[in-house]
């Protein structure tokens, strides 16, 4: 006859309750304990089964993550945060992409919902009052986006533009342009908050060139109007623009960095592998999916809010590579 949960609970000296929450949310468990439980049932051969323990516990064992658009190489990486993570606690991941689209993401939230315990929302694009209501109805994360009242793992965007801006006015530049995303964009509007602020502390000049799509092909759109602001320095809304616009200078014949330093923000794998390498601000992508997946478990746990803190800021790092150099020389024809 298979083993049972009590079984189990009586070799380890334990109670049942106790070897259920020691292998459905480890982390809660202490360390000796869970290691006592876990070598009981490895001894038993006992194997959970986790549509019976949904019965018992209402949960189904699944989590959902929404992200906007799994073609940008920088959600993948946060993707195998949230999947490493819960990996760990015997979580399984449904993952949706919501193409961009604001009321997509909401339907696909809305369908997810009725299907896991709890959801990370990556970058959501739907309205501060709409998440609000999806908070209400389940327990909901959000990765890089900030909603009063819910839980969130954000990234220090103006601290990164900071770190960026520092960088170039030490090189000597003194006109830098600026390449933004998309105007609804959350972390648009912090990175343009840090961005303001650092260049207005150095007292340099700052050249905005507008909005585009935060792709390569939106960097393409943008480089002739970044080499009409005769900047000698660009920051691009994230990497992908920013190896976009490094594609279209090299058409024109405009070397990077020795005519115009180019810098990005996220660190995807492409910035090592652009030519030149491209300066870039890096964000911790799968810590912040592993954090989520944290916070996402204390509120299944049904903590006291006010026993946990429930928001997580990361701070990025700046990889200075080839892409940025020395300003030029005004005077030089």
């Amino acid at each position: 006859m298979p083993a049972t949960i009590r079984d189990v609970a009586r070799l380890a000296g334990v109670s049942p309750s106790t070897v259920s929450r020691a292998l459905s949310l480890p982390h809660v468990v202490n360390p000796t304990t869970r290691a006592r439980v876990m070598a009981a049932a490895d001894s038993l051969g006992y194997a959970p089964n986790k549509a019976a323990r949904g019965l018992i516990t209402g949960r189904t064992g699944n989590i959902g993550l929404v992200v906007p658009d799994l073609a940008n190489p920088f959600f993948p990486s946060v993707v195998k945060g949230v999947q490493a993570r819960a990996v760990e606690s015997d979580v399984a991941v449904f993952l949706a992409d919501s193409d961009e689209d604001a009321t997509a993401e909401i339907g696909l939230v809305r369908a997810l919902a009725k299907q896991v315990d709890g959801l990370i929302l990556c970058s959501p694009r739907s309205s501060d009052h709409e998440l609000i209501g999806i908070a209400q109805e389940t327990n909901v994360v959000l990765i890089n986006r900030l909603v009063e009242g819910v839980p969130a793992v954000t990234f220090d965007n103006e601290e990164g533009m900071r770190l960026a801006v520092d960088h170039l006015v030490a090189l000597g530049h003194r006109r830098i342009a600026w390449v933004g995303g998309p105007q609804a964009s959350w972390s648009n509007r912090h990175r343009k908050i840090g961005l303001y602020s650092a260049v207005h502390d150095h007292r340099v000049e700052l050249a905005p060139v507008g909005s585009f799509q935060p792709t390569y092909d939106g960097g393409m759109a943008a480089a002739d109007q970044v080499v009409a602001t005769r900047a000698t320095a660009v920051i691009a809304y994230n990497d992908l623009v920013a190896i976009g616009l490094l594609a279209r200078l090299h058409a024109r014949g405009i070397s990077v960095p020795d005519d115009l330093s180019v810098v990005g923000i996220d660190d995807i794998a492409m910035s090592r592998m652009a030519r030149p390498a491209l300066t870039t601000v890096r964000l911790p992508k799968q810590k912040s999916g592993r954090l989520a997946v944290e916070l996402l478990l204390g509120l299944l746990e049904d903590r006291d809010p006010g026993s946990i803190s429930f928001r997580a800021t990361l701070h990025g790092e700046l990889m200075v590579r080839d892409s940025t150099g020395v300003a030029p020389d005004p005077a030089r024809p």
